[in-house]
């Protein structure tokens, strides 16, 4: 009989270097595209009405941010030489500069002020995201441990809202219909992970949202009717709302919010690194820095907006565990073809909102417990690591359970500080140098945060003091006879230990006299 040939298969040096089938990769990369659809068109949808558009040109937005976050998919996941962090990063558009960009068309600016504040913005942001990469030794555990856990609950009010509806204006937002359907879309991810199948558990996400639909177009709850309505295909038009221009008032405000999503990527980056289990360093930040920046610079002149890094697709590796890149840039294939063929994306969009927040809810809980499974392998004895979780977790959520808590304060705060993921961020890393970095100041039990915890330290000399035979009995340290050791007072241990070394003292009783005295 002849010998089987070896096998000479060998598993790729990274985990996010498997390659899967063709099909297997569009079906997950598929699933990406779903999970974060609805938070891609949200922001040409809010651009669009802000600024009077047609609903043909809102179209075109949405086209044209479709197609943007694809291309910067392809290079963020498949990567380029210095750009691309060459991990399962699915990017789209940034929901951080809504606000900004509002307050520039309030201001008088149009859609070209917009997009040239962009372009200069992101082009600067591209020139300091080596230096900005350096910070990644500001964050251990303690920090993206706070940071990931962040990014979960920031994110847990978004899947409430789409369970509801997604349109607080609309008559059944909050419906026990809206949420029931949410809680049937919920329970399907359940079963579907629990069936003993990998492929059905890996697919449950899709599969959920694709039951889930079938169900509301059923019972009347999805709206197809306007699948038909306009172009089949379309090339998203280089300017074509005008040329950009400059304002030095735009392009500073737009830097600010550069530098939020810088943070947040770099924070996804991290996140997505413990998730896959890969190394991530210095380096890869900043391609993958590179990689961000320069998709924002090139989405201005495409009619799109600044690019990030979507955290709730951290969460869809994570639950699925298909951790492969080349996945997500099937992903980034799909988004260029939805952004061509505005078909297609329709179909995608006439998904019922209450069918994503039902998936949403385990996409984000899912990211959270990741952050949780970090910081429990956090050491908090003897340290500050509790405080510096505590704060910068509280900080983190200040801005979901109050959102008008920084109104009052300036414009250039807000846009930082509005954001619980870079409001977390900059405080875990602030704190973290403050107290791990900089040790002076620091004590052994400076803080209630340390003096609760439970490793128990010995000074050497301590430990030298001890004899064979030496215990402990009722709070007392005894010898081998059975004899109490007396204990010393700290400031009058080195003159009794001086006066036993001399002969002064040659007894427990006159050690005890003399500390009494």
């Amino acid at each position: 009989m002849a010998e089987a040939a070896p096998d000479t298969r060998t598993k790729p040096a990274r985990p996010e270097d498997e390659r899967l089938s063709i099909g297997a990769s569009f079906a997950y990369g598929f699933q990406h595209v779903l999970t974060m659809y609805g938070g891609i068109i949200a922001v040409p949808l809010i651009m669009g009405g802000a600024a009077g558009l047609a609903p043909g040109e809102i179209g075109l937005l949405i086209a044209s941010c479709l197609f943007i976050g694809g291309l910067a998919t392809i290079l963020q996941s498949f990567g380029l030489p210095f750009f691309g962090s060459q991990l399962p990063l699915v990017q789209g558009v940034s929901f951080a500069g809504v606000a900004t960009m509002l307050a520039i068309l309030d201001g008088g600016g149009g859609l070209g002020d917009v997009f040239g504040a962009v372009l200069v913005a992101s082009l600067i942001g591209l020139l300091i995201a080596p230096f900005f990469a350096q910070i990644i030794r500001f964050f251990p555990p303690v920090v993206t441990g706070v940071v990931i856990t962040t990014i979960g609950l920031t994110l847990m009010p978004v899947a409430a809202n789409w369970a509801m509806g997604g349109n607080a204006e609309a008559e059944d937002y909050g419906s026990m219909a809206n949420i029931g359907l949410a809680g049937l879309t919920l329970a399907i991810v359940l079963i579907l992970s629990k069936v003993n199948s990998a492929t059905l558990s890996r697919l449950s996400i899709l599969l959920a949202i694709v039951i889930g639909t079938i169900v509301a177009a059923v019972l009347g709850m999805a709206d197809f009717s306007g699948v038909g309505d306009g172009a089949v295909l379309a090339f998203p038009t280089p300017f074509a709302f005008g040329w950009p221009t400059f304002d030095v008032a735009a392009i500073v405000s737009m830097f600010i919010v550069i530098i939020v999503t810088m943070t947040e990527t770099t924070a996804d980056i991290l996140a997505v690194g413990e998730v896959v289990k890969t190394k991530v360093n210095s380096r890869r930040i900043a391609d993958g820095l590179r990689a961000d920046m320069l998709s924002s610079a090139v989405a201005p002149v495409f009619n799109s907006f600044p690019q990030t890094a979507f955290a709730q697709n951290v969460g869809l590796v994570a639950i699925t565990g298909v951790k492969s890149r080349f996945v997500v840039t099937a992903g980034g294939v799909i988004l260029v073809v939805l952004g061509l063929f505005p078909l297609v994306g329709r179909v995608v969009a006439a998904i019922p909102t209450p069918v994503l927040g039902g998936a949403g809810v385990v996409l984000f809980g899912t990211v959270a417990a990741a952050g949780i499974r970090t910081l429990a392998k956090v050491k908090y004895e003897n340290n500050m690591n509790l405080i510096i979780v505590a704060v910068s977790l509280a900080f983190g959520l200040i801005p979901v359970v109050q959102p008008t808590f920084y109104d009052a304060f300036p414009d250039w705060f807000t846009i930082i500080f509005h954001s619980g993921i870079s409001s977390a961020a900059l405080m875990a890393v602030l704190l973290n140098i403050v107290f791990n970095h900089i040790r002076a100041g620091n004590t052994e039990h400076s803080s209630v945060f340390v003096a609760g915890t439970s490793v128990r330290l010995m000074k050497q000399v301590d430990l030298q003091s001890l004899r064979e035979g030496d215990s402990v009995v009722g709070g007392k340290v005894v010898d081998a006879d059975g004899e109490e050791v007396p204990v010393v007072p700290d400031d009058q241990y080195e003159d009794v230990r001086r006066k036993v070394e001399n002969g002064e003292i040659t007894s427990r009783d006159e050690v005890k006299a003399v500390c009494e005295e």
